[in-house]
């Protein structure tokens, strides 16, 4: 599922929904894959949404140690536990609650992400975005943000919104700058019976991953509830009401509509691209 064709409703759908896959990456890291499984291999320009939420040590402090990347960027929000990441490049820094680090792998870096803790509860996202082909190259660089740096929102209902990347309606505006895709990422909690609406570019793709509560969506009042993530179609609009007291992320970008070709680390638009990369991570050019 690379793109969903978007019509003229006013307000979106709920369409498919998906509480993803149950799997392992990096040293042996326990997440749940939203986008990138067998079920829903993307939604372009998004390649990849994991999840990953553990009290266990065991389940996530091998992390994800030194690894390369081309092609595209990774997007990484937590809320809850700290994250450290290194790079070739030595850039260094820690990831903690509602922080957020957008980096744009480019032409290719080398990095890792590490637990900055032995206990307690590790909780957060990484999300893939692709990048146009006449910007694959482009040098690699960060986008990096501790919570206080992050635009919120506050609601009169008690709600709020937290908009990394993005306008609200009410003109907040995210501190990630994007024109590639011209992403919208927000997470919104609201209080039982609250309604919420944000207006979105019809040709967008657009997703939301429930992280608590329950929701009703669009004119069908079609019901999505924690830990789902459900693609919203054909509109320009997003509507809805909270059931109960919710929290959630909003998604969305503009589709690239190019080829994708994958291989590991690497997303390029062709297998020769794909090579190429190995073959400049193996002579030291990354």
């Amino acid at each position: 599922m690379s793109n969903i064709q978007q019509t003229t409703n006013s307000t979106r759908a709920l369409g498919l929904v998906t509480t993803g896959q149950p799997c392992s990456d990096g040293a042996g890291v326990q997440l749940t894959r939203l986008i990138g499984n067998n079920e829903l291999s993307m939604l372009d320009p998004f390649l990849m949404l994991d999840v990953f939420q553990s009290s266990k040590p065991q389940d996530y402090l091998a992390g994800f140690p030194s690894h390369p990347h081309r092609g595209f960027e990774t997007v990484t929000y937590m809320l809850a536990g700290h994250m450290r990441h290194k790079d070739n490049a030595g850039n260094e820094g820690v990831i903690s609650p509602y922080g957020v680090q957008w980096m744009t792998a480019g032409r290719g870096i080398v990095h890792s992400e590490m637990p900055e803790q032995e206990s307690g509860l590790l909780k957060g996202f990484q999300l893939w975005v692709n990048l146009p082909k006449k910007h694959k190259m482009t040098d690699p660089h960060y986008q990096e943000f501790p919570a206080d740096k992050v635009a919120v929102e506050k609601r009169a209902d008690g709600g709020e919104i937290r908009v990394i990347s993005g306008r609200t309606d009410n003109g907040t505006t995210g501190v990630v700058v994007n024109h590639y895709v011209k992403p919208t990422y927000m997470q919104v909690t609201l209080p039982e019976n609250a309604h919420f609406s944000q207006s979105i570019a019809e040709e967008d793709n657009t997703f939301i991953y429930m992280i608590s509560g329950s929701i009703q969506i669009g004119d069908e009042n079609k019901t999505l509830v924690e830990n789902q993530l459900g693609i919203l179609i054909n509109g320009s609009n997003v509507d809805l009401v909270a059931n109960k007291a919710s929290s959630f992320l909003l998604v969305s970008a503009k589709p690239l509509n190019e080829p994708v070709a994958r291989g590991g680390p690497f997303v390029m638009n062709t297998r020769a691209e794909v090579m190429q990369a190995y073959s400049d991570l193996q002579n030291n050019l990354f």
